[in-house]
Order: C-alpha cells, then structure tokens, then sequence
C-alpha cells in the first residue's frame, strides 16, 4: 500500500487487507499450535519424569485448542458473499390480517431500527404508506453501514405475529403477517443500467407533504423496460431527489433479481441452507401470550419476545442462524471434497 499514490486504489487495498489479516493471523495461530504440538509429544518421552509430565499436561491442553482454531480458520476461508458488506435496502409489509398487519409490519421496522442503531448503522425511510390504524402498509427504507447485508440477509421472509389485538373486544389471539425484503444495494459496477433500458414518467403527487407536492410534476415513475420493475417514489417535492431514490430501489431490486437467478443456478448446493432469503417461505413466528418467538428454519425458540421486538435481543437470533449458515456451507465444502 505504500508505493500506490492512487485514493482509490488505496481505499480498496485498505480493505482487502483489512479483510486478509484476521485471516492470515488465524493462520500463523493455527502453525504456531502444530509446532508446537511436535515440540511437546518430543518432551513428553523424555527421561526427566517432571518435565515429562509437565509436557503431557500441556500437549493434552494444546490438542483440545488446536481442532477448534482450525475450524475457526476453515470458516474464515469459507466462499465469502461479495454483498455481505453492502448495505441495503429494506421493505416492510403488510401481508394477511388486515390492520394487526399494518402495526406489526410497524412494529418490525422500529425493531430492525433499534437493531441498526445498536450496530451504529443509519436508517433513512425513502418512502412510506401509513395504515390506518397504526403501523404501514409499506414502508422502504436504506440501511447503511459495513456489513448490513450480512447480519440482515436472514431477516427476508414471512414473519407471523399471534397476539390479541388492541381492537379485539372478546380477547381472542388473532394470526397476522408482515413480509421484510432485504435487498443489498449494488455498487455501480454490480448492476449496468442503460437509459435506454428506461422509461422515465413524471406526475403531480398525491397525499399530504405539504403545498407544492400536489401542484407540481415531482413525482416519479421509473420502469425498466427488460424486466417490467416498476418504481415510483413520490415522498420528496423535489423531482431530482425522488428520481434519485426511485433509481436507488430499482439498481437494488435489479441487483437481487440477478442475484437470485445465480442462487437459483447453485439450488442443488445450497439446498437446506439458512440464508437462501426465500421471501415466500414462513420463517419466523411471534408469540405474545407466550412470550415466545420461534425462528422455524433452525428450530429455535427464545421466551424474551419483548426484548426482540425492541431489536434489543435480535442478534441471539441472527448469531445461531449465521452459526448455522456457516455449518451448513462447511458441511458442503466437505461434502464435495
């Protein structure tokens, strides 16, 4: 690094070596343990009974640590996904049971924005539609910071809440669901996107957002015409920003389309694993009278609901699923030699 004069270069070769050193230090670990070992079973034979015994006392300690720095070390040099550190854009909505849906899709976007201020990640809504009762219809929203998309890949799917609703006069636990989309935001290599892959229509907004958002053309409708992605944002009165947010969602939208026709591709390898992102499939269910929320991929279930909800505990969750995600991939790596 210190013969390139180039930021850039410098930036990117700051990070790989950020991303290369915990890896080689593991390494030196890892050598520095099996020389020792040898050192130690060549004491453990010698004539001196005491230093015999000192060195058997010690090999025994060494050969309980070793197989797990080597594991450790064969999880650093598993394949790494390259969006792992991007951050991301993250949509929230509401699916079936009608206004509970709406506040508990509100309820698991104040969580992921506890859980993002936790991890020092900022959160900025890009766009949003208020139920009526409380909560959204949708809501989008950017999560930037280093390695969002690793953390909060494992969130995407179906979740389910089953509590008594504030309107519910008999008590009766009613079943509801929110769908969370975590789409990793590409860098501008990633994705190519032409103009003239684009149509770009412009209208007069509607809804509250103050006196000139319903008497101007600042809204924006983006479509990508390969693909038929359709994006409108409408939040900002400037045409400038919206076009700008809708072109932010549709790069990512575009970027986990191809992502997922690669996962698709790779099916018969990653089949069982935790971190396919399915967006279809139920993977997690909140249980208020019993305190109690189970992840169903990894058969997990925790009795501290409050504390999750609040994002405050989330990561018990996403720790045992990136565990699991991990074990999984090794498992196959050993599997195919």
């Amino acid at each position: 690094m210190s013969s390139v004069t180039n930021g850039d270069e410098i930036v990117r070769l700051s990070k790989e070596h950020g991303e290369l050193k915990p890896v080689a230090d593991k390494a030196r670990e890892l050598s520095g343990l099996r020389r020792q070992l040898v050192e130690l079973e060549e004491l453990s034979g010698a004539a001196d009974r005491e230093m015999a015994a000192m060195a058997n006392e010690e090999l025994q300690e060494l050969k309980e640590q070793a197989p797990r720095v080597e594991r450790d070390l064969q999880l650093m040099l598993l394949p790494k996904d390259k969006a792992d550190d991007s951050s991301v854009i993250l949509e929230v909505r509401a699916g079936t049971g009608g206004d509970e849906a709406g506040i508990f899709a509100g309820d698991l976007f104040r969580m992921y924005q506890r859980y993002a201020s936790l991890h020092g990640w900022r959160v900025e809504v890009l766009s949003m539609s208020e139920a009526e009762k409380g909560g959204f219809k949708e809501i989008q929203a950017s999560v930037n910071g280093d390695g969002v998309f690793a953390r909060m890949k494992f969130e995407a799917g179906v979740h389910r809440v089953q509590r008594v609703p504030e309107t519910e006069a008999q008590g009766r636990i009613h079943t509801s669901a929110a769908t969370v989309a975590v789409l990793p935001e590409p860098e501008d290599v990633d994705i190519e996107i032409r103009d003239s892959d684009l149509r770009i229509d412009v209208f007069r907004a509607s809804g509250p957002g103050g006196q000139s958002v319903n008497t101007t053309d600042s809204a924006v409708r983006i479509t990508h015409i390969p693909t038929g992605v359709v994006v409108s944002q409408q939040d900002e009165k400037s045409q400038h920003k919206n076009r700008a947010k809708a072109m932010m969602i549709l790069r990512a939208r575009l970027y986990d389309a191809e992502r997922a026709r690669a996962d698709a591709e790779r099916a018969a390898q990653r089949k069982g694993m935790v971190g396919s992102g399915d967006r279809s499939e139920r993977i997690r269910t909140y249980n208020f009278p019993q305190s109690r929320v189970t992840d169903h991929r990894i058969n997990l279930t925790l009795y501290n609901l409050d504390e999750v909800i609040r994002g405050d505990a989330l990561d018990q969750l996403v720790e045992a699923l990136i565990a699991q995600d991990q074990a999984d991939r090794l498992t196959a790596l050993e599997a195919n030699g």
